[in-house]
């Protein structure tokens, strides 16, 4: 088993004991010796998890304490993916930071007014589709497709749709566990996109980079409870 795959298993491992176990916040995991008896890995390996796990946000190490739980997955979730694509598919994020932002800067440098108009198009189709009962992740690709094409760079589009099947999971689940809170959620993630579109409208680039960071910064947050 390669070293990412056995990670993989070790993340995967520790959320089920954060499940089986029934951690709240702020309980503290079993030590990396434990685990590493646990899962039979090496401790390298174990470290790894639990940095991908800290990036992620469901735990926290602390200097000389051990790893505790800082926030548990949502139940909703594992209801979209399997529990062992959950680290890959949550990774993901990781590379959407770097190529989304990217993207959201240079379509605001860039755009012409024919992609602007697609933009506002995918932003009205998104909010009636969050603001109804229905699924909304389609729309939600969409407008982020949108602004991806606005770049006018083939490589930043071949990139984002190569990431579909994780984004299109994530998204669901998202909208999924959204809906399943106060109305407010969905209100922040409608303000979220359009502060990404009004920054591509008013061609500020830095702005946009932002927005984009933040809403899916948020976005990650959000598939926890």
């Amino acid at each position: 088993m390669s070293e990412g795959r056995a990670a993989d298993r070790a993340y995967t491992g520790i959320v089920e004991i954060i499940n089986r176990d029934q951690l709240e916040i702020g309980d503290r995991l079993p030590s990396e010796a434990r685990l590493v008896e646990m899962f039979g890995i090496s401790r390298t390996i174990v470290r790894e998890a639990l940095v991908r796990l800290g990036s992620d946000g469901i735990t926290e190490a602390r200097r000389g304490a051990g790893s505790f739980v800082k926030r548990r997955p949502s139940e909703r979730l594992v209801a979209h993916m399997p529990m062992e694509e959950l680290s890959a598919t949550l990774g993901s994020y990781e590379v959407r930071f770097v190529l989304e932002a990217e993207a959201a800067r240079l379509a605001a440098a860039r755009r012409s007014a024919e992609q602007m108009r697609a933009i506002d198009q995918e932003m009205a189709r998104l909010e009636k589709a969050l603001l109804s009962s229905g699924p909304a992740h389609l729309e939600d690709m969409a407008l982020h497709r949108a602004i991806v094409l606005a770049t006018s760079n083939p490589a930043f589009v071949s990139a984002f749709d190569h990431m579909f099947a994780d984004m299109d999971r994530v998204m669901k689940a998202g909208i999924d566990i959204s809906r399943s809170r106060p109305p407010e959620t969905i209100d922040a993630m409608l303000s979220e996109h359009r502060m990404i579109v009004e920054a591509i409208r008013v061609q500020d680039a830095d702005g946009a980079a932002l927005a984009m960071r933040w809403h899916l910064s948020q976005g990650r947050k959000r598939l926890m409870p």
